[in-house]
């Protein structure tokens, strides 16, 4: 089939194709005659597994690494399995590091609404360190 169809199919563009063509995600096809890339049928499951796994926050190149396992005959679920919990350990460090974010900016808005425009001096009051507030506050400067 020619790359548009492949395209169609793996609901991908056939740019998208080219790419991971060049990079080592997919081998290159055949070529009919007139030079047009001829896809056998298998490669629309390559092209919705690759696609999927990026969905699921895999690299590229641990795809390619995951793909490199399953093309030497070798099941790759032992990498993925790895993969995936590493992937999910970032991702909860992540929602860690955003909640502590969101609370500090509910306490910096909270400290916003509460500012009076006139008693800002020096740096800006509201993105002070608490305990910085309160001692330029009795030292009666603001660093």
């Amino acid at each position: 089939m020619r790359i548009g169809e492949l395209a169609a199919r793996g609901g991908v563009t056939a740019k998208t194709i080219r790419f991971w063509e060049s990079a080592g995600l997919l081998s290159d096809p055949a070529r009919t005659p007139s030079g047009y890339r001829d896809y056998d049928a298998p490669v629309v499951d390559r092209l919705r597994f690759i696609r999927h796994s990026q969905t699921a926050g895999l690299t590229l190149d641990e795809i390619r690494q995951v793909l490199a396992i399953t093309d030497s005959g070798e099941p790759p679920c032992g990498h993925v399995a790895e993969l995936i919990h590493q992937h999910l350990a970032d991702v909860n460090q992540r929602i860690r590091e955003l909640t502590e974010t969101r609370l500090l900016l509910g306490d910096l808005a909270e400290r916003a609404a509460n500012q009076d425009p006139d008693d800002c001096n020096g740096y800006c009051a509201i993105l002070q360190p608490p305990d910085s507030r309160k001692e330029s506050n009795s030292a009666g400067t603001h660093p």
